[in-house]
């Protein structure tokens, strides 16, 4: 008999994060996985980050996950997607090298205090009045934990489609955990099944790399961690193709052959990374589709053809990839191939991502609907807290949507459920200035210090970097006269009067570095700081107004809605939104934002029509 105060079922992402969060929290940890040789293991593209995703790196980071730092152990190509648009929305990504962020993952599990890794599998819970006690391994041991967090990933009743084969697995060679989700389908729990992806692996030394165009690593030396001091490995280029009509023949004469369309696989799969067939059949009059070449690494020649998900026949990929620029003499190491998997209805958890069916068991990551590793870590990272603090008597850090993306994703699936792999997007965010990239250490750490869950290098990162920001807050506030500005050509009337730095980069056309002249300090010093300040500066008055509606919103939710409310005549709700309210009948705005697919701008405008409301009673 073994006993700890926190459990962790996996040690994919949402399983790293969850024991390592929990461990820093002070909760005597465990770890369980198949193959302890496997934690940190990338199962689909080595990359991390990207539009959305990229703001979950951050936030995991700035609570001081594992993602970021593992994610620059192992960058061999960075990449800062979405320039053409506002800072909020820009997308940090990096291509990995699989076995170096492996190697860091595992280095620091096997450096945190307070966790224990366990070897086998996860056969069955054990319950003590309907409530979580422990856990059995299939070798009859029993761990004792009355905190368990299930982070199987695609191994909770995986199944593997290529073509006419299948096996059993949550990835190609691994078993799948088929007795654990037996019994979570006994305990009647609200579960169904969805489904992803993965394309073939081309060996690279097979590509004509001449033929295509090259998409180099960004100049800028951003990291993904902000612990990161700089870049630590060499860079490569990823390539450009595209599929071609030729592809597309290809896949239609074979589309029979599918699990997709041959009724093998009936679970949904994620609207925004479809497999190439379904892009084929969805979108007829498209004659190619970009597919990126992405090394998996310095040391293998594999690489990932972005794009091309597939689950079909070995002998139709390779027609399919050969008929593509570049790739007239491919050779495909390792098929793709297609999962499908059980999954929890996210809306049977608390916010907390604990079960209400079975007090003290949590989920995390693919097993609550999601898809992508980004998810999946900040997933892991809240239930890895929420557990702790509770077994602890603490409580864990205070997020909402209105301070983190993690809130919005994770009130989005408790709230609305999933009816195919929810993935984030910067679009599901109301407070986009807010929450960007580049100031999630600003949002969240102080959060995580309060909480207990930051280790001792962060947080002497963090003092020192706050230090810096109060002498840096003074150039913002130095007065500058316009006649000064004139004389040096930049954009503004010679009798504007004085202003303040931070006012003048509000001005279009003005940039921090246009105003070096009249400033000592060296600019390129604390490059980054700097950037979020000027950011602040110039979205203050939006964000001023944001500020000013939460306040309003977050006073008002004790606001009382009566029995015959007339919902349908709120304008901006949608006829979902109009139904549910309709039938759910909150009796106060408080209530209404419980309400499954209520958003906080549909609670907004319906603050505002119940005042209304009210008042002409």
């Amino acid at each position: 008999m073994h006993d700890f105060d926190v459990l962790v079922i996996g040690g994919g992402h949402a399983g790293v994060e969850a024991a390592c969060g929990a461990a820093r929290m002070g909760a005597r940890t465990g770890l369980v996985s198949f193959d302890l040789n496997a934690i940190g293991a990338m199962s689909c593209n080595p990359a991390i980050g990207g539009l959305g995703k990229g703001h979950l790196v951050r936030e995991v980071d700035a609570l001081d996950g594992v993602l970021g730092r593992a994610a620059d152990a192992g960058a061999i190509h960075y990449r800062m997607l979405n320039r053409s648009k506002g800072s909020a929305v820009w997308g940090p990504r990096v291509q990995a090298d699989r076995k170096l962020f492996k190697a860091e993952v595992q280095r620091i599990v096997h450096a945190q205090g307070s966790l224990a890794l366990i070897e086998g599998e996860a056969a069955a819970l054990s319950l003590k009045r309907g409530a979580v006690a422990g856990l059995e391994l299939a070798d009859g041991t029993l761990y004792r934990a009355p905190r368990v967090i299930l982070c199987t990933g695609t191994f909770l009743g995986g199944s593997l489609f290529r073509g006419e084969e299948r096996f059993e697995g949550g990835r190609i060679g691994e078993n799948s955990a088929q007795r654990l989700a037996a019994q979570l389908r006994e305990a009647k729990l609200p579960m169904a099944r969805l489904k992803t992806g993965t394309p073939p692996r081309i060996d690279g030394r097979t590509i004509d790399w001449a033929a295509l165009p090259e998409q180099p690593s960004d100049d800028e030396q951003w990291t993904m961690s902000a612990l990161t001091p700089g870049r630590v490995n060499p860079q490569v280029f990823c390539a450009i193709t595209r599929t071609t009509e030729a592809s597309h023949a290809a896949i239609r004469a074979n589309l029979h052959r599918s699990p997709l369309f041959s009724g093998a696989i009936d679970a949904a799969g994620p609207r925004y990374c479809p497999s190439i067939e379904d892009k084929i059949h969805r979108f007829g009059d498209r004659d190619g589709h970009q597919v990126f070449l992405e090394p998996e690494g310095l040391c293998t020649h594999l690489v990932y053809p972005n794009g091309i998900s597939t689950s079909l026949p070995v002998d139709v990929q390779h027609e399919m990839v050969r008929a593509m620029p570049g790739l007239a003499a491919a050779v495909i190491v390792e098929p793709g191939y297609a999962v499908e998997y059980d999954h929890i209805d996210p809306r049977a958890l608390t916010p907390d991502l604990q079960l209400r069916a079975i007090p003290g068991l949590y989920c995390a990551g693919q097993i609550n609907g999601t898809t992508g590793y980004e998810e999946a870590a900040a997933q892991g990272l809240v239930a890895g807290l929420s557990a702790a603090a509770e077994e602890l008597g603490a409580a864990p850090p205070a997020l909402d949507r209105a301070n983190s993306y993690i809130a919005v994703m994770i009130d989005d699936l408790t709230l609305q459920g999933v009816s195919e792999p929810y993935r984030m997007l910067t679009s599901r965010a109301e407070y986009r200035l807010r929450l960007r990239a580049n100031n999630a250490s600003t949002r969240l750490t102080p959060l995580g210090l309060d909480a207990g869950c930051i280790g001792t290098a962060r947080t002497e990162w963090f003092e020192a970097r706050e230090a810096s920001r109060d002498e840096l807050t003074a150039i913002f506030d130095r007065k500058l006269h316009s006649k000064l500005l004139a004389d040096a050509d930049l954009p503004v009337r010679r009798d504007g009067g004085e202003k303040s730095v931070s006012e003048w980069v509000r001005h279009d056309g003005i940039a921090l570095a246009d105003l070096q002249p009249w400033i000592d300090e060296d600019l390129t010093q604390n490059a980054e700081m700097l950037a979020e300040l000027a950011e602040d500066a110039a979205y203050a008055p939006y964000l001023a107004r944001q500020e000013a509606e939460l306040r309003d919103l977050r006073a008002s939710e004790g606001l009382g809605l009566s029995h015959d409310f007339p919902f349908s005549e709120v304008p901006g709700l949608s006829s979902e939104m109009i139904e549910r309210l309709t039938s759910a009948k909150p009796p106060t705005l408080a209530a209404a934002g419980r309400v499954p697919g209520i958003t906080p701008a549909a609670l907004s405008a319906l603050l505002v029509y119940a005042r209304r409301w009210q008042a002409a009673a």
